[in-house]
């Protein structure tokens, strides 16, 4: 604790305030195998400038997305964010806001939540959406405890490839609450659905980038009393394919770093749940209404709190305490910049883009064991793909999630150009 600047007195005087008498006290339910016996390593004391260059030559041995050329997906995606989203996200009334709890204060950051809120809804067709999450993973498990408690039933069914850290995530919270979740492939289903059942979450696309097409899904879960949970790790698929609200989705949990977000080695980024208005009771943190003031001007303010720091621990439906603010309102600026004609033209071209490494990857000895309903992410089987992978990466291109040896999750965006996929496929010839 070298490095903490009190002197002794100050010390004494914390320790006895905590009623311990040393330091060593304060730790003294951590096993002792678990603490360290020496000093960090550190090195020899550095200068600021001696420090900074340090820091700056470790960093540098990562590479981004601009220095390598990137057919990566699974859950994190490579967009274009325009200028005016970090000219806008920048300015301090936003940058530096805390989160906005006073509505007096905080009118532009909560005119700009329920933007949001506004944009999320027309995207899902849901009628409700809140004002964000930590992120697409601790959205998916918060839809859960939102369906346990819709229906007060305890089982919970995971239909076709889920995003696994999504599912990591789902068992963390089902073990806590004691809930009872179950992984079937998207075709049985129907038979895993029953009477207990309280909800079924499905992924679309799904991990492994496929369409689903879940109407019939939709109306075999309503059947037996349960909800339709939609997890969507790829926001821009929904400018392609159908809404939710269009199969019966009853909740949406969503990460919306595709929109204006960079991947930033994996967060953070935006989550979201939206819903259908009979939910509205039980989704997690906060809502942003608009109202009139005593003047009759509009006004926005925090409303549909139902969270353990506004009612009672035992009616709050989460105890999630805060949100995405800033990320949130890089997508709700990407939004609005774009447009829905915008949008969907770059959800065209990430399609095509697909398609087109596709067609080129089969020409080339690749299978495409899951077919061609795919929106920009797909999976290529070809023998030893994994250490052709690696080749790959040594010429500063990466190709794609590895599933295993001979399987790979390829993903393109609109940063892929036509002369950057015909550079992949002749460096796959080589």
């Amino acid at each position: 604790m070298k490095f903490i600047p009190h002197s002794e007195s100050e010390k004494k005087e914390m320790l006895k305030e905590a009623g311990v008498s040393s330091f060593e006290e304060l730790f003294k339910d951590v096993p002792a195998k678990k603490k360290l016996k020496q000093d960090l390593n550190l090195g020899k004391p550095l200068s600021e400038m001696q420090l900074r260059q340090e820091i700056e030559e470790l960093a540098s041995k990562n590479k981004n997305a601009k220095q390598l050329k990137l057919f990566l997906g699974a859950g994190c995606y490579n967009h274009f964010i325009p200028a005016t989203v970090g000219a806008i996200v920048g300015r301090s009334e936003f940058y530096t806001a805390y989160t906005p709890y006073q509505p007096e204060m905080s009118q532009g950051m909560l005119q700009a939540i329920y933007e949001w809120q506004s944009h999320i809804c027309l995207l899902t067709g849901m009628d409700i959406a809140n004002a964000s999450m930590y992120d697409g993973a601790s959205a998916c498990a918060e839809a859960m405890l939102m369906a346990k408690t819709a229906t007060r039933r305890k089982k919970m069914v995971v239909a076709g490839a889920l995003n696994p850290e999504y599912l990591a995530v789902l068992k963390t919270y089902a073990n806590a609450n004691s809930l009872e979740l179950k992984e079937v492939a998207i075709e049985e289903t129907g038979k895993a659905v029953d009477e207990e059942t309280a909800c079924v979450i499905v992924q679309n696309p799904d991990f492994l980038g496929r369409v689903q097409k879940l109407n019939e899904l939709g109306k075999k879960v309503h059947e037996k009393g349960a909800l339709l949970v939609v997890a969507i790790a790829e926001a821009l698929s929904l400018a392609s394919i159908e809404k939710p609200a269009g199969y019966g989705a009853d909740i949406v949990a969503m990460e919306a770093q595709s929109f204006g977000n960079p991947m930033s080695f994996g967060g953070p980024h935006p989550g979201v749940i939206a819903c259908r208005e009979k939910l509205v009771r039980q989704i997690p943190g906060r809502l942003v209404g608009k109202t009139t003031d005593s003047d009759g001007k509009d006004g926005f303010i925090l409303t549909m709190q139902a969270r353990e720091q506004h009612i009672r621990r035992a009616k709050a439906g989460s105890n999630i305490c805060s949100n995405q603010a800033l990320c949130a309102l890089a997508s709700t600026v990407y939004l609005s910049t774009v447009g829905w004609k915008g949008l969907k033209e770059i959800a065209e071209q990430n399609h095509q883009n697909a398609e087109y490494l596709a067609e080129k990857l089969e020409a080339k000895g690749f299978e495409l064991p899951y077919g061609k309903e795919f929106f920009n992410e797909f999976v290529v089987k070809k023998e030893n793909a994994k250490e052709l992978q690696a080749k790959l990466l040594e010429k500063g291109i990466v190709f794609g999630h590895s599933l295993s040896e001979n399987k790979l999750l390829v993903a393109v965006t609109e940063m892929n150009s036509m002369k950057e996929i015909d550079e992949l496929i002749e460096a796959i010839g080589g």
